[in-house]
């Protein structure tokens, strides 16, 4: 069928639309030549022992070839519209769109209507995405992102998906951004605490302060904020991250998503670069001129930045920390360099754009002040290079010839001007708990082929549908260093279809094959979680894959298994653990069917899963 306006567009469509990208990235060309130095196996987890597999492994028929290491039976992949954990496992719904926070809203979701006005920002967001466990005062808390809303589905009948009156968009606007919500298990398991003081709803409305080197500058200012910065909402709410001091960060993605034009207009390079233009996915220009780039051009650099949320204060306000740089948030890996200084790593989720890294001038001790650590620093991007060393390309007024509000307003641009190295949509960023790396997922990049979009070392596969996850090792074991070594742990494939690259890497096989890695976490015992968001139709390049997916990693063997299939049509995004890490919490995002009451509208949900014999998963 035919889309016949931008609503019914995905977002990588909608970009697509808006501003077409090659076909081949920088990254694929460097993994290309680092492959005929090295051969296949050469770029694959260098110094670990992912690589001692071998070829034969593509082969393997069961998924228990590669799970010797996992404290689980790897599942089956799935295709219906249920939820698959391992025997000896368990899970119920912890949340779902709709479900109250607080007892006035309690029992007001409708199957068949859905969340009314009045009750929209006293209930769980819709779509949710990254989130954070926190202990409160011996509470536990959990801050998530609600990333986005389907109007087909949470808009009246009558609407047809397609927001009529401002009311309708309030509806929208209110079901996005994060909730922040005390959770506790009542003995019959985890369930929402009602009416927690902790309980609160974020907004694309909710009054923000912007902070760092961009607030009060021209770039932010408007006729409703003539000082830059006082900000309404947060959009498009991603991935998300921990601070080391205990404070949420939430990262806005596609926020271009939101501002059109109700007046054509030529667009600038910068406007082009974000995919400013035309009409937006929920028609809020039509009732809020805020979001109009003809009246209020200035309003959406006041968004793509990653804001800080303290979840043990529900009066506080969130702050925009533009230091860290506006581009296309997936998440924020906070670690620590070795002198002190914080270090943040930070991916723009577009078919070709770059991985960023932000450093403290400041540094930081357990009980010292907070204050600047995320305000005054330095912005870097990535270089890879085909030998598989890297670094990291400081992004000042003296590398760019721009000024500092400049080249953080338009991070994108400031990355071409020091050759930057283009990748395949750098989506989530884990670093390892108890060694000095870190992990991308690469999640894919259809495009990729031919002279506009080369391969590269680390994005080494022309049509690349399906993924793969880069790994980085700084230099002296100190994430402050500016040069690494980088390898890939993983190329996603179908060793049933393919026998060629597209098999994927040794460490996948007919057991536990995926596509598009999107999320990822490290739990306590330095395993690795990776969840997809790809193709599930089950059919030609991806025949035999199932639904989205949850596997663990073992970052040291390269072992891969699978643990957990979503229902048909959802995603997998968002992982967090209770304080004593007997139950995981899993983000279930836009499922299909009726998913999962069994009626009515599909509901996006956060799930409990845990051990029957209650031991530690996490």
């Amino acid at each position: 069928m035919t889309k016949k306006t931008t609503l019914d567009l995905s977002w990588d469509e909608f970009d697509e639309l808006r501003d077409p990208r090659p076909t081949r990235q920088q990254f694929d060309e460097v993994v290309d030549r680092a492959i005929s130095r090295r051969g296949f196996l050469g770029v694959l987890a260098v110094g670990s022992g992912a690589a001692v597999f071998g070829s034969a492994m593509l082969g393997a028929t069961s998924a228990r070839a590669q799970a010797a290491a996992f404290k689980f039976e790897p599942v089956a992949a799935g295709t219906g519209f249920e939820i698959q954990v391992p025997k000896g496992y368990a899970w119920k719904p912890l949340v779902r769109w709709g479900d109250a926070l607080v007892t006035e809203a309690k029992d007001s979701f409708s199957a068949e209507t859905g969340v009314s006005l009045a009750m929209s920002d006293k209930v769980f967001g819709e779509n949710t995405d990254g989130m954070e466990l926190f202990e409160v005062d011996g509470k536990q808390v959990i801050a998530v992102n609600s990333e986005y809303v389907n109007p087909e589905i949470n808009l009246p009948v009558e609407a047809e998906g397609t927001p009529r009156t401002a009311e309708e968009v309030q509806l929208l606007k209110n079901m996005q951004g994060v909730t922040v919500m005390e959770v506790a298990d009542t003995g019959a398991g985890y369930g929402v605490v009602l009416d927690s003081p902790y309980n609160r709803r974020i907004t694309n409305d909710t009054p923000m302060t912007l902070g760092g080197p961009v607030a009060g500058t021209d770039f932010v200012k408007t006729a409703a904020d003539p000082d830059g910065r006082a900000v309404l909402g947060t959009l498009n709410n991603c991935g998300s991250g921990r601070t080391l001091w205990g404070t949420y960060l939430t990262c806005e993605e596609n926020f271009n998503g939101y501002f059109g034009m109700t007046a054509e207009r030529e667009q600038t390079p910068a406007e082009k670069r974000y995919g400013l233009k035309g009409e937006s996915q929920y028609a809020y220009e039509k009732f809020d001129a805020r979001f109009d780039l003809t009246t209020n051009p200035n309003e959406p650099s006041r968004f793509g930045w990653v804001v800080e949320i303290n979840p043990a204060d529900p009066k506080s306000t969130p702050v925009k920390h533009t230091a860290l740089g506006r581009f296309k948030h997936e998440n924020a890996e906070m670690v620590q360099a070795k002198d002190g200084r914080i270090v943040v790593y930070l991916g723009d989720d577009e078919r070709g754009e770059f991985i960023y890294r932000y450093v403290s001038n400041g540094t930081w001790a357990e009980g010292q002040p907070t204050e600047g650590l995320l305000s005054d620093g330095t912005l870097y991007v990535a270089r890879f290079n085909d030998d598989m060393s890297g670094e990291w390309l400081a992004l000042t007024p003296e590398t760019t010839g721009m000024t500092l509000p400049e080249l953080l307003v338009y991070a994108r641009l400031a990355g071409t001007k020091v050759g930057a190295t283009t990748m395949d949509r750098p989506e989530w960023i884990a670093a390892h708990p108890a060694k000095c790396e870190a992990y991308c997922a690469l999640t894919n990049n259809s495009k990729r082929g031919g002279e506009a979009m080369p391969t590269n070392a680390a994005n080494p596969r022309e049509a690349n549908e399906f993924g793969q996850i880069v790994r980085w090792r700084p230099e002296g074991e100190d994430h402050g260093a500016d040069k690494f070594a980088w390898d890939l742990y993983v190329m996603a494939g179908n060793p049933n279809v393919h026998k060629d690259a597209f098999a994927g890497s040794p460490n996948v096989n007919a057991g536990n094959m995926f596509n598009s890695p999107d999320g990822m976490a490290f739990d306590s015992e330095g395993m690795l979680w990776i969840q997809t968001d790809g193709e599930d139709s089950n059919e030609g390049n991806f025949a035999g894959m199932g639904n989205n997916q949850m596997l663990v990693g073992n970052p040291e063997t390269g072992e891969i298994a699978r643990f957990l299939t979503a229902p048909n049509g959802a995603e997998v995004t968002g992982l967090c653990w209770s304080a004593d890490k007997k139950v995981a919490f899993v983000g279930i995002q836009h499922p299909g069917g009726s998913w999962p009451d069994g009626n009515g509208k599909p509901r996006s949900s956060v799930i409990a899963v845990w051990r029957e014999d209650m031991a530690t998963i996490g």
